[in-house]
C-alpha cells in the first residue's frame, strides 16, 4: 500500500512539474522583429533647377518635336535645350516643352520598358482610361498619359493637368497630339545607355554593390555646375543629386520629423523614401537607393556610397 502511495505520489508530483514548466514556457512573451521599412516612392525627389535650362546635351525628344508641333497645333511650341533623368523605376530620361508658354514634360524610359512600366508611370494618378488613338496598352488620367514606343516606355505630363480648365494645362486633344509627335520621334531620340562622368566613378563600386550586379545605366551630368550620379538596372536604381543654394530641405519639414542623419548640417534619414539628404555648405545631397520589389534601405547602405564623393562636397 505504502509503494502503491509513493507512485501516485510521484505521479502527481512529475504532472505538477510538467504543468508548471508549460506555463512558464506560455508566460514567456514572443519576440518579433520590427518589420523592416522599405521605400514606397518610384522616383526620388528632385533638386531644383532641372528643367531642360540645364543638364544633358544630346539628343531628346522636345527639340526633335517643337517645329512639327508649332505646325500642327498653330501655336508657339518651344523646347529647352538639354535633358535630365529622374532617377526612379523605371529611370526616366526627361524633356521640357513649352505649348504657349504652358509647361510639358516628356519622359522616356531610358532603359527598356519591363511588363509593368506604364502601370508604375501611372501610379497615384487617379482615374485611368484606355487610349486607344496611342496603343492597345496606352493609359490617360488628369495628370499624364502613357504609351510604349517599341521597347520604350513614353510618358507626358502636362504641369496643369489634361483637362482640368488651368491656367497651365492642356486639353486631351493636344496632349495626345504631343505623344503622336513624340511617337514618332522616340526612335531617332534615344540616348546612349551609358553617359558618365569621371566624378561619379569613385562610387561606381558602392552602387553596383547595392544593386548587386554591373548596371546597365548612367546618368551622370551636371545642372548649374551641381553633380548628379545615377546608376541603374531594370530593377534597381542608386542616385546622388548635388544643388546649389537651396534655401531649405523640403523633406525636414514632414510630420514627424525624419531622423537625423550623422552627416552634413544638418542632415536626415528617411527610409520610406530610401533616401539620405544633407546640407554641407552651399550645396544639399540627395542620396536614393530604389528597387522593384522594393527592399531596405538602411542609412549605413546609403552613407557607404556617398562617402566617397564627399571630399568633392566637402572642399
Amino acid at each position: 500500500m505504502r509503494r502503491v502511495l509513493a507512485g501516485v505520489v510521484a505521479v502527481l508530483v512529475a504532472t505538477a512539474g510538467c504543468s508548471v514548466a508549460r506555463k512558464a514556457d506560455h508566460s514567456q512573451p514572443r519576440i518579433t522583429a520590427a518589420p523592416a521599412v522599405v521605400p514606397t516612392v518610384i522616383a526620388p525627389p528632385q533638386a531644383e533647377g532641372l528643367d531642360g535650362t540645364a543638364g544633358a546635351p544630346g539628343p531628346q525628344v522636345c527639340t526633335a518635336i517643337a517645329r512639327t508641333l508649332t505646325a500642327k497645333l498653330r501655336v508657339p511650341v518651344t523646347a529647352k535645350p538639354n535633358a535630365w533623368n529622374d532617377g526612379g523605376l523605371p529611370s526616366m530620361d526627361l524633356c521640357t516643352l513649352l505649348v504657349q508658354d504652358r509647361v510639358v514634360t516628356i519622359g522616356v524610359s531610358a532603359l527598356p520598358s519591363q511588363p509593368d512600366s506604364l502601370s508604375r508611370l501611372m501610379a497615384d494618378a487617379g482615374t485611368v482610361e484606355p487610349l486607344s488613338e496611342l496603343g492597345p496598352e496606352a493609359r490617360i488620367a488628369e495628370s499624364r498619359l502613357v504609351f510604349r514606343v517599341g521597347d520604350r516606355a513614353v510618358r507626358i505630363t502636362p504641369a496643369g493637368g489634361i483637362d482640368r480648365s488651368t491656367a497651365d494645362g492642356i486639353d486631351r486633344a493636344k496632349a495626345v497630339e504631343i505623344a503622336a509627335a513624340a511617337r514618332d520621334a522616340v526612335p531617332r531620340s534615344l540616348r546612349p545607355a551609358r553617359q558618365a562622368d569621371a566624378a561619379c566613378q569613385v562610387s561606381n563600386s558602392a552602387a553596383e554593390r547595392f544593386v548587386g550586379l554591373h548596371v546597365q545605366l548612367r546618368r551622370d551630368y551636371r545642372v548649374n555646375g551641381a553633380l548628379t550620379c545615377i546608376w541603374g538596372t531594370f530593377d534597381a536604381t542608386v542616385s546622388i543629386v548635388e544643388a546649389f543654394d537651396q534655401p531649405s530641405i523640403p523633406e525636414a519639414q514632414g510630420t514627424p520629423p525624419p531622423r537625423l542623419a550623422p552627416i552634413g548640417q544638418p542632415g536626415y534619414y528617411l527610409p520610406e523614401q530610401g533616401e539620405l539628404v544633407f546640407r554641407q555648405g552651399r550645396r544639399v545631397v540627395r542620396v536614393t537607393c530604389l528597387t522593384n520589389p522594393a527592399r531596405e534601405v538602411s542609412l549605413d547602405t546609403l552613407m557607404g556610397i556617398v562617402d566617397p564623393l564627399l571630399p568633392l562636397f566637402l572642399r
